[in-house]
């Protein structure tokens, strides 16, 4: 097979689910000499945009995607000792939670899943997250972004303290706030000052590609 051939196959086989097949390929391509820049992002990148698209079209739920994140993360394991440090572009970083008082974070896994696979830079604080710990994580991992979710109205009034702790501490403007979970809307982000609302991880990928391309 050749180079295209061999991407073709390897983005097939993980929007199949085939993760021996995925790995077993990507070997190929290190004996190939190809590097291993391009085997994430004509390849495996592209396999899980494939894997976003279905899932929006609802052909594939929660475990189909699982299963596809864990057959692109294999591949990664084995190209990624072999990145030109040189080739890799400066990653987009996400600080990423569920706001204190709530432990439902379904949503949060599969927004961090998306990021993940469209190569943005997680730091998953998990749920029920004390408001200061999304600033001192964002503060320490240099973070382009501060992303926060809830599906429980009584916790949503946690994401304004949140931003208005950013204006506190006069470090508002060195990050974009992204927010979303069932009872959340673009009227309720814009009133408590967000720069982002998304109604799901798709959209999240989309819009935080677009604002850091701009």
């Amino acid at each position: 097979m050749n180079k295209q051939e061999i991407f073709i196959t390897i983005k097939n086989s993980l929007v199949e689910m085939e993760e021996e097949k995925v790995v077993e390929l990507c070997e190929e391509t290190l004996k190939q000499d190809i590097p291993a820049y391009e085997t994430i992002t004509e390849a495996l990148i592209p396999g899980m945009d494939e894997v976003s698209k279905l899932f929006e079209e609802e052909e594939y739920f929660l475990p189909e995607v699982l299963i596809c994140a864990d057959a692109m993360n294999a591949g990664l394991e084995v190209v990624k000792p072999y990145l030109d440090k040189n080739s890799i572009e400066k990653p987009i970083k996400v600080v990423l939670g569920v706001v204190e008082g709530d432990t439902h974070d379904i949503g949060k896994t599969l927004v961090k899943i998306m990021m993940e696979s469209g190569g943005i830079e997680v730091y998953d604080l998990g749920r029920d997250v004390p408001l200061n710990q999304f600033i001192e994580k964002a503060e320490e991992v240099g973070a382009d972004f501060i992303g926060m979710s809830t599906l429980m109205t009584t916790t949503m009034g946690g994401m304004e303290i949140v931003i208005n702790k950013l204006k506190e501490k006069n470090i508002r403007d060195k990050y974009k706030v992204l927010i979303g979970g069932g009872p959340i809307s673009q009227n309720y982000a814009n009133r408590i000052g967000a720069d982002l609302y998304t109604k799901d991880a798709n959209e999240a990928v989309r819009k935080i590609k677009e604002i850091m391309s701009n």
